[in-house]
């Protein structure tokens, strides 16, 4: 299959109808059935990637903080216009 036939292809299956619109409640029983097979994390394990997040998160925030910082002064040493006179 060439690349065109496959961007030119619609989603609709082959057999020239289109697919039929799921109901809503449909659809919710299926939203449903499908949390249901979701591995919810327990109480511990919320609380340690909570811990890792924040971590994380804190590092990187010092991490740009510390990048702007130096930029910043590099760029007030190189352009402050004193003479140096």
């Amino acid at each position: 299959m060439s690349d065109s036939s496959a961007v030119r292809g619609s989603r609709d299956d082959r057999s020239g109808e289109p697919r039929k619109r799921t109901s809503i409640p449909t659809f919710y029983r299926q939203v449903v059935a499908e949390l249901r097979k979701v591995v919810w994390p327990t109480q511990d394990q919320l609380v340690t990637y909570f811990i890792v997040v924040m971590v994380f998160v804190l590092a990187m925030m010092a991490l740009v903080s510390a990048l702007d910082l130096g930029f910043g002064k590099l760029a007030f040493a190189i352009f402050d216009g004193s003479d140096g006179v």
